[in-house]
């Protein structure tokens, strides 16, 4: 059972995770872009930039877009350009496909390799997860057997020197110094009253000047909050400890924590040369490991900081325009995810989504999409049986289940590429028992909903509508009656070229099946509004054969029409009591915005 779960979470969270790398690797290489922008500017803006990439990782994009949603306009009129625009954005930020759905592959006896490999990287993770862990709390507990072992400076050249320095950098609470007699760097250690481990014997070695350069810089340390930012990215390397990405970042931030921390020692008035020997002098005589989350006065690479140190450059403060585009990277950080949501929230963009705003969070508890093999003599085949929330297809195309799910026919379908017309699969899904109640309630507006969300989930379909005028027809009840069998419930509706046989279906879902034989938009304006069960049977015209060819639809087997029988036209006014009226007005038309074959088929 335990394995079970580990292979479902990893088939769930596996797309959501790589997407989220994904979108935390943009937002880092934008980071650095910038850091190239401010490279002769001060440390300090480099830093900020390079701990908003890590803090990153902490926050996902579908967070800030879930609050986008929740902010939308709920009469928003939905346009081509911003649903396009979405999916501009979303194929960028997004590449890899996520199922809301579990997906059932076939049955194939014996233990499917797959399912003995999937819960290796959920394990590999949380053993890395607790081994980064682990070698922190050893670190940190040799820091904490430190401090407990320490003893409080109370007075000293080192205590004035501070409290000085402390006055001139805005510290509220004074900063503890707690001598150690253990082998420990200099540093400051805790966030929220954060001490100043002072090793025994280094006081000596330091001169007065030399003092106060190493004070100021731990000072400024404290002022920085250096010590928070640098648990949180902790937390972030110990999550994603897999990601080389994310331990790269913590090099880059300890690298412009110091630099920073030296600039403002050096413009305070210190000398350089005194400063950089006071740093030799130190790294000299600490013999310590340093802990991520201490910040030391010998931190980062020394070389490069005496490099810096002593160089003589200008050092550029943040005019108007470099905070402008500061500004422009942090707004639009924020406000594309958002603007995301809000999209996302529209009617453009949520037809498949609203369809089905009543009905519970989980609509399919099972899927399976795969390529239909070809069988001779077989015709495509759909049943939607709502007693058990089943659905079945055999030999379908995209084509013919979107007009089914949004109850088109070919006029009303416009866009997409040549294998949505032409690739076949096979389809069995299951809806979730509490939507079959649902269903069952809310009868056949439902229906078409539940099949869009399968197929924006599958085949990643997005449609937008425009209104055009086509001819079309009424489906109205004959002069001398309806001739329909008025059962409770919707049931099982079986479709098959020059069959319709329904256990219990509404009419406004017998027009959207008749508008695919007729090759027009059929509307509804029988007046009835229960649900029958009726067996209809034709022989499809030479239009509607011409339709079935492309969809590459047989008339062979034990199913095939009787070639004598009625036109579909003649069978409804006699076996059904119904008849189409042609009309022209105007009809709402489905543009295809997106779609992708499931993955690995096509």
């Amino acid at each position: 059972m335990t394995h079970n779960f580990l292979s479902v979470l990893w088939d769930s969270l596996a797309p959501a995770v790589a997407n989220h790398l994904w979108q935390s690797t943009l937002v880092a290489l934008a980071a650095g872009l910038l850091t190239l922008a401010f490279r002769k500017h001060r440390a300090g803006a480099r830093y900020w930039l390079w701990l908003a990439a890590s803090l990153k990782f902490l926050i996902p994009f579908s967070m800030l877009i879930a609050i986008g949603r929740s902010v939308a306009w709920p009469h928003a009129t939905a346009s081509t350009t911003p649903v396009r625009l979405y999916y501009a954005v979303e194929d960028i930020t997004q590449p890899f496909a996520q199922s809301a759905y579990q997906v059932v592959p076939q049955v194939i006896p014996g233990t499917s390799s797959w399912a003995l490999v999937a819960p290796v990287p959920v394990v590999l993770w949380f053993l890395g997860f607790l081994a980064v862990l682990f070698l922190w709390a050893i670190r940190w507990r040799r820091i904490s057997a430190a401090i407990h072992s320490a003893e409080r400076v109370s007075d000293g050249r080192e205590i004035r020197a501070l409290r000085r320095i402390e006055r001139l950098g805005g510290i509220r609470y004074p900063i503890a110094i707690l001598l150690s007699r253990t082998p420990l760097e200099l540093g400051v250690f805790g966030i929220v009253r954060p001490v100043l481990i002072w090793p025994e014997g280094i006081s000596p070695r330091l001169e007065d000047a030399h003092l106060e350069a190493v004070l100021a810089h731990e000072v400024w340390h404290v002022r920085r909050r250096d010590n928070l930012c640098a648990a949180l990215h902790m937390v972030v390397e110990a999550v994603f400890w897999f990601y080389p990405l994310v331990w790269w970042l913590g090099g880059r931030l300890v690298e412009e924590r110091e630099r920073a921390c030296d600039e403002v020692v050096l413009d305070l008035g210190g000398d350089r040369q005194v400063y950089a020997e006071s740093i030799l002098r130190v790294c000299e005589f600490c013999l310590g490991l340093p802990l991520p989350c201490v910040s030391g006065v010998t931190g980062a690479d020394l070389k490069k900081r005496m490099v810096h140190i002593m160089n003589d450059r200008i050092l550029h403060n943040l005019g108007l325009a470099r905070k402008l585009l500061l500004t422009i990277a942090a707004t639009l950080a924020i406000a594309l995810p958002v603007t995301i949501g809000v999209l996302t929230a529209t009617p453009g963009r949520a037809q498949s989504q609203t369809a089905n705003s009543n009905l519970p969070g989980t609509v399919y508890s099972s899927v399976s999409v795969r390529l239909s093999e070809s069988v001779e003599g077989r015709p495509p085949q759909m049943m939607v049986n709502l007693a058990d929330g089943s659905f079945t297809a055999r030999g379908v195309t995209l084509q013919r289940l979107i007009q089914l799910a949004y109850r088109v026919q070919d006029s009303q379908l416009v866009g997409g590429p040549d294998w949505v017309s032409s690739a076949q699969f096979d389809i069995d899904a299951k809806l979730d028992p509490s939507v079959v109640a649902a269903l069952h309630k809310q009868m056949a507006e439902k229906n078409s909903g539940d099949l869009r969300g399968l197929l924006a989930d599958r085949f990643k379909l997005a449609v937008h509508s425009e209104n055009r005028t086509l001819p079309a027809y009424d489906l109205v009840v004959d002069s001398s009656g309806p001739k329909l069998q008025e059962v409770d419930g919707i049931h099982v509706l079986h479709m098959e070229p020059g069959h319709l046989i329904s256990q219990g279906t509404p009419v406004d879902l017998f027009a959207a099946q008749l508008s695919l034989r007729v090759g027009r938009p059929v509307v509804d304006k029988t007046g009835l509004k229960g649900s029958y069960a009726f067996n209809l049977h034709w022989t499809p015209d030479s239009n509607e054969q011409e339709r079935l060819q492309r969809e590459n639809e047989e008339h062979t087997g034990m199913t095939a029409p009787d070639p004598s029988g009625p036109s579909l036209f003649t069978a409804l006014q006699e076996q059904l009591g119904l008849k189409l009226e042609p009309k022209t007005e105007p009809v709402e038309v489905l543009v295809i915005d997106r779609v992708a074959s499931p993955a690995g088929l096509l």
